[in-house]
């Protein structure tokens, strides 16, 4: 199935240089796990605080971006500089699904009629990253695969503010998006589950 996660090894490639530097200047894996839970958070607030200050929905696409960077460097400087450690798994699986909380709930704000989308989207993505690490608990490896996973969700939240910042109109079709970003992540969490068990 296509995701964005096919994507990754490329975009690690781009992140190189920035993973250097950032282990000369003596920043941890756990250091950039939680700076990637704390970005969400300002992320969050943007989107709670868009229909008063519309401009910042401009923060939550680059946000998103420097966000799965983030989450990208943190495992890349753990595996190149032998500095895995439980605690930083730990951190990393749980920052992942509070990281996706703290940015996709407020979107309450931007879809007051619709908050039964964004509640369900935030649940089924909780679901589908426990699908992802039953793999690892049933004695195979992490599973990333499916339709809309964690890059997936980053990248169709993200494009879709993008767009509303373009073109305020959009906001109108962001719960087709949100429906149909639903229904690819129950079948992520599927394809997830069948995986595991094989």
């Amino acid at each position: 199935m296509i995701s964005a996660y096919q994507l990754k090894p490329r975009f690690q490639q781009l992140l190189v240089p920035f993973l250097r530097f950032l282990h000369r200047q003596g920043i941890t894996p756990n250091f950039l796990t939680i700076s990637a839970v704390v970005l969400s958070l300002l992320i969050g607030l943007s989107l709670w605080f868009v229909s008063r200050i519309p401009a910042l929905i401009w923060v939550v696409p680059f946000g998103l971006l420097v966000r799965m960077a983030l989450n990208a460097l943190d495992g890349m400087m753990a595996r190149t500089y032998h500095m895995q450690s439980r605690l930083g798994e730990v951190l990393n699986e749980l920052g992942d699904v509070v990281a996706d909380a703290l940015v996709y709930l407020p979107l309450i704000a931007l879809l007051p009629q619709w908050q039964f989308l964004v509640w369900a989207f935030v649940l089924l993505s909780v679901v589908n990253e426990y699908a992802g690490i039953l793999g690892k608990a049933l004695g195979g490896e992490r599973r990333y695969d499916g339709p809309m996973g964690k890059s997936d969700r980053a990248f169709t939240i993200g494009l879709s503010c993008l767009l509303i910042g373009f073109w305020s109109g959009f906001a109108n079709y962001f719960p087709i998006v949100l429906g149909v970003a639903i229904v690819l992540v129950i079948v992520s969490t599927v394809v997830r589950i069948q995986k595991a068990l094989i």
